[in-house]
């Protein structure tokens, strides 16, 4: 199930690649900020139109919710739904941290099913299927990945931009068990944790949206580990508010799921 979903996903995502590294590495970025106060470049436009053409043109019936382009409700009748986000971490963009990456996921039924996140900086994709397990590239050599078993002397991912001090009480309650902080920026978080090279993090704002989880869910689920709100429930997808509220927290195991 969802290949051929994969397949045009992950070229979706690779076609963008060139033209946001060429803004990116310019002095014109056309910085914008939105609505939400968040930011918004050519790059994240640029991208935008390249995957949503990409995909209307190899799936025409299936929705699309894209950060940077106007919500089509009717999305909410579609049992499939691509969710994207051209640039998640357009706050590491705008400050050249290198940390900012391509979304696309899908979600069939309101459960997220496929996940693409490509770092364009440096060419790394991570992938993953419903059913088919989570997958690393770099360099054109592919592996699996997955989570790592550890809870004890752990590793919590934390945000160059969004942490906050509900975040660092909540570290300290379990410095028992948390005893390393790392700066990772935008859904890289997700990518590391199932990779197996930390073990958990946490987001308590209620900014993100569906976007910003669909397609670092799937990869994240696929490598063994859980993407679950604070009342222990996993997120779900193509709803008609497509904001997170309340947060989340991703972990490698459930014994990481430390609230």
């Amino acid at each position: 199930m969802f290949e051929k979903e994969l397949e045009v996903a992950l070229e979706a995502a690779k076609k963008t690649i060139p033209t946001i590294l060429e803004i990116y590495n310019s002095n014109e970025l056309g910085v914008e900020i939105k609505e939400d106060n968040s930011p918004v470049t050519k790059a994240d436009k640029a991208a935008d139109k390249i995957i949503r053409e990409y995909l209307h043109e190899h799936f025409p019936h299936y929705a699309l919710l894209t950060e940077e382009s106007v919500d089509d409700k009717s999305r909410l009748n579609n049992d499939y739904v691509w969710i994207v986000d051209p640039i998640d971490g357009t706050k590491e963009f705008v400050a050249h941290s290198g940390e900012y990456t391509v979304n696309i996921g899908l979600a069939y039924k309101h459960e997220t099913v496929l996940g693409v996140i490509i770092i364009p900086v440096t060419g790394e994709i991570y992938y993953a299927s419903k059913g088919k397990g989570a997958f690393y590239v770099k360099d054109g050599k592919t592996q699996r990945i997955h989570c790592n078993s550890k809870t004890n002397d752990i590793t919590t991912l934390v945000s160059r931009f969004h942490s906050n001090a509900d975040e660092q009480a909540m570290i300290k309650k379990h410095l028992d068990r948390i005893k390393h902080q790392k700066i990772v920026g935008a859904s890289i978080k997700g990518c590391v944790i199932a990779k197996g090279d930390a073990e958990m993090s946490y987001r308590f704002s209620s900014n993100t949206k569906e976007w910003d989880t669909c397609a670092m869910q799937a990869i994240v689920e696929e490598a063994g580990g859980l993407i679950l709100k604070f009342d222990g429930n996993p997120i779900r997808y193509n709803r008609e508010d497509v904001y997170n509220r309340g947060g989340y927290v991703v972990c490698n195991c459930k014994e990481n799921f430390l609230i």
